[in-house]
């Protein structure tokens, strides 16, 4: 009985707390601002996250005084069981859109698929980065892919949020959610420096992550002609819905693979000793 009502408590006060972030960071809204010749786009989501920690006992908590007596050892331990069932509607979202929209990724051609390269490229890249930084079984959810919200379904779905692998891919989707928006919003205009056409960026800002696609595409959309503005965003929109579908395939069968065979060959010779490996 007594453990029943420790539960309850604790999912009445992750409930008043979420509620409480959720407001605030709505009532906030979308803000962007230019930073030389681009422009930041700030979410909610980022907020959120912020939020988050600022009511987190061990983190920045006595910031937030009132909700720091919400947010206990219990909270925090039921909130990290209830990630994968809040991740529920997120993977139905992405398997209802492999069915109807199965002819615009047939019709999409090579330009839109190939950027599946770029997720696998993460892999070959960031992987040796990590393992010389000292991470362990961790690196491989956090460098699986970029494409972020279909690689935390499938590595939370696969090992566990409260594995090293689930560890390591929570960390680069908050990172994602805090520096990716800043990173990508003023990468999105000031990438039209390069010389590439507007339309590959708007199909280059599609990475399976919501909140950097709309930073990436909304800043490029702000800097080219008014008339190119909705195809971007259009462009860049699509690109995000094709690496979400196709990415989730991609990181089943392709990445995870590939991320464990490559970590099993890196990690003795150039892993930091210590640690699960």
């Amino acid at each position: 009985m007594a453990n029943e009502k420790s539960i309850t408590k604790a999912l009445i006060n992750a409930f008043i707390t979420v509620l409480f972030i959720v407001v605030i960071s709505e009532f906030i809204g979308i803000k962007k601002f230019a930073v030389g010749p681009g422009t930041v786009t700030l979410l909610p989501m980022l907020y959120a996250v912020i939020f988050g920690m600022l009511v987190t006992p061990g983190i920045l908590g006595k910031v937030v005084a009132p909700l720091k007596k919400l947010v206990d050892n219990d909270v925090i331990e039921f909130a990290g069981s209830m990630v994968m069932i809040a991740l529920l509607p997120l993977g139905v979202k992405y398997g209802t859109l492999v069915g109807p929209n199965i002819m615009k990724i047939i019709q999409a051609g090579p330009a839109l698929l190939l950027q599946e390269l770029g997720n696998i490229a993460t892999i070959f890249v960031a992987l040796p980065v990590a393992l010389l930084l000292g991470m362990k079984r961790e690196a491989i959810g956090a460098t699986v892919s970029i494409c972020r919200e279909p690689t935390l379904g499938v590595i939370g779905e696969k090992y566990g949020i409260n594995s090293p692998e689930g560890t390591g891919v929570l960390g680069t989707y908050m990172m994602g959610t805090v520096f990716g928006t800043i990173f990508f919003g003023l990468l999105g205009s000031l990438s039209l420096g390069t010389g590439l056409h507007p339309y590959a960026l708007a199909m280059a800002s599609g990475m399976g992550s919501g909140s950097m696609m709309t930073a990436a595409s909304s800043s490029l959309a702000a800097a080219v002609p008014s008339g190119m503005s909705e195809t971007v965003l259009a462009y860049a929109a699509t690109s995000n819905m094709l690496t979400g579908v196709t990415g989730l395939y991609v990181v089943i069968f392709i990445s995870i693979p590939l991320v464990n065979k490559l970590y099993n060959v890196l990690e003795p010779k150039i892993g930091k000793k210590g640690g699960n490996s």
